[in-house]
């Protein structure tokens, strides 16, 4: 806890750091994983193919991908923002899609009865009911990339693993102590944040529905 108060000019930008890469991570996941979703929620014969091949990259080990991804990446962010995108793409799209197609067939057929296309029945009935599992899926990448971000270190990417690092390396028990409470408080905000917003959507839902 020392380190931490007095040397807060260094883990503060660490900190920022591992924001940083936990939201550009985010981004580029929910920017792939959304359209993908939306198509698995429409072809179902996609589903199984798909959700095989995001299941065997989310086995990889995190240290080994990041390696495997130098020779193409660098050293720094990109590899890691790669590889934590493609890790997030398993629990992305598994919560969007089951949001998606659990939703009640009725519910779709009355929107067709009153007229609305594909984009307005996604975007006014599809989307909304579904939103309470997207978030939890968001949630759940979020507390990803902040637990697997602190290995990112290795490869130069910054971010609180680095205080991991330096204090293995110097056995500096202090630095080690910072880095683990200062990602801890990163992810239990996060974790905080998106729950609250999922409970809002559900009660928004129930609210509709009632």
């Amino acid at each position: 806890m020392s380190y931490l108060i007095n040397h807060f000019e260094v883990v503060a930008p660490l900190f920022l750091q591992h924001v940083q890469l936990t939201l550009t991570v985010l981004f580029f996941s929910l920017l792939i994983g959304v359209p993908l979703g939306l198509l698995l929620a429409r072809v179902a014969w996609l589903r199984g193919p798909v959700m095989s091949v995001l299941g065997v990259i989310y086995t990889i080990p995190s240290l080994s991908l990041f390696v495997l991804l130098i020779p193409l990446f660098g050293l720094g962010t990109r590899p890691a923002v790669v590889a934590l995108t493609a890790y997030a793409q398993l629990l992305l799209v598994r919560n969007w899609l089951v949001g998606l197609t659990t939703i009640d067939p009725a519910i779709i057929e009355a929107a067709r009865g009153m007229g609305m296309n594909g984009w307005q029945r996604f975007w006014q009935v599809e989307l909304p009911l579904a939103m309470p599992m997207l978030l939890a899926g968001i949630r759940l990448v979020s507390l990803s990339s902040i637990g697997i971000g602190m290995i990112a270190a290795f490869i130069n990417a910054g971010g609180l693993g680095l205080l991991l690092f330096q204090g293995v390396t110097t056995a500096n028990y202090e630095k080690i102590f910072a880095g683990g409470l200062a990602a801890s408080v990163l992810s239990f905000s996060a974790n905080f944040l998106l729950r609250y917003l999922e409970r809002r959507a559900e009660n928004v839902i129930r609210g509709k529905t009632a």
